[in-house]
């Protein structure tokens, strides 16, 4: 038995609940997935990750503003399965607990994709702050030997150095990344000035490589919360590499992408995906 729930729709087949890493001491670690309901073959499939500055969130209730654009029935219409993966928050576990909680997901359809209609060999990651991080994180750092490998990420408004946060905070951003009590502080279980190895541990910017697959990353210049500095240094951490990468920078944008219709980007994700993965 895969998972404890099973349901087809007019468009999709839904897997709900299927059990992926279990934790001592803790709850069983889920995913939910769902299938283009007509898809003749295995599909490519996009593992949602999402944000809440490591603190908050959960797959199973998406925030209002993104439900309103959907991107999971948007990508259903253009042919790919999601996955929405569950991690630890910050006040469960502190890092590396999220990426280990991810990576399990990735696992689970590298082994098991082709009993539900996924293609194993085409997976991407697409995250939203937090979830931006963490995909990230799973794109330079997962590998196929252990099955946690990636072929593309999308990550939208993400942390990529929580080294670099506060100096490149917008002026009128009112969060100290630097404080002992900031979500990266938290999320590292540790004050982040006193502890930079910890923070470096942390930041996907680490791990950058020419080997990292295909990434787009999409920031508004307006965020108060991640400064798109963050999402600069990575691209060009990337491009120095000699690694795939394309920044869209957002005119007006916050985090969110508030101010600015936020369907264009789903689009825009959903063609990057397209092209890298279902080709």
């Amino acid at each position: 038995m895969i998972d404890a729930a099973y349901r087809r729709r007019s468009d999709r087949i839904e897997h709900r609940d299927i059990v992926v890493h279990e934790v001592p001491g803790f709850r069983p670690l889920t995913l939910d997935l769902v299938v283009p309901a007509e898809a003749s073959a295995p599909v490519p499939v996009l593992v949602w990750i999402h944000g809440g500055a490591w603190l908050f969130g959960s797959p199973k209730q998406p925030a209002d503003w993104l439900m309103e654009v959907d991107p999971s029935t948007a990508a259903i219409r253009a042919g790919f399965a999601v996955a929405s993966a569950q991690y630890r928050l910050s006040g469960e576990a502190h890092f590396p607990a999220q990426l280990d909680d991810v990576k399990a997901a990735v696992r689970w359809l590298r082994r098991e994709g082709d009993r539900v209609g996924v293609d194993r060999e085409r997976i991407g990651v697409w995250g939203e702050s937090a979830g931006g991080h963490l995909a990230s994180m799973v794109a330079l750092t997962g590998d196929d030997q252990d099955d946690s490998g990636v072929g593309a990420a999308v990550c939208w408004y993400a942390p990529a150095n929580l080294l670099t946060m506060q100096s490149q905070a917008h002026p009128l951003a009112t969060i100290d990344h630097d404080a002992a009590d900031s979500p990266e502080s938290l999320l590292i279980g540790a004050p982040l000035t006193e502890n930079p190895g910890r923070g470096r541990a942390a930041s996907p910017i680490t791990y950058v490589t020419a080997a990292a697959p295909p990434m787009l990353l999409i920031h508004g210049d307006q965020d108060l919360v991640v400064p798109v500095g963050q999402s600069e240094e990575l691209a060009a951490a990337l491009t120095a590499a000699g690694a795939e990468v394309e920044l869209s920078v957002v005119p007006g944008a916050d985090h969110c992408f508030a101010g600015v219709p936020v369907q264009p980007l789903v689009r825009d994700s959903l063609a990057f995906f397209t092209r890298v993965l279902a080709a």
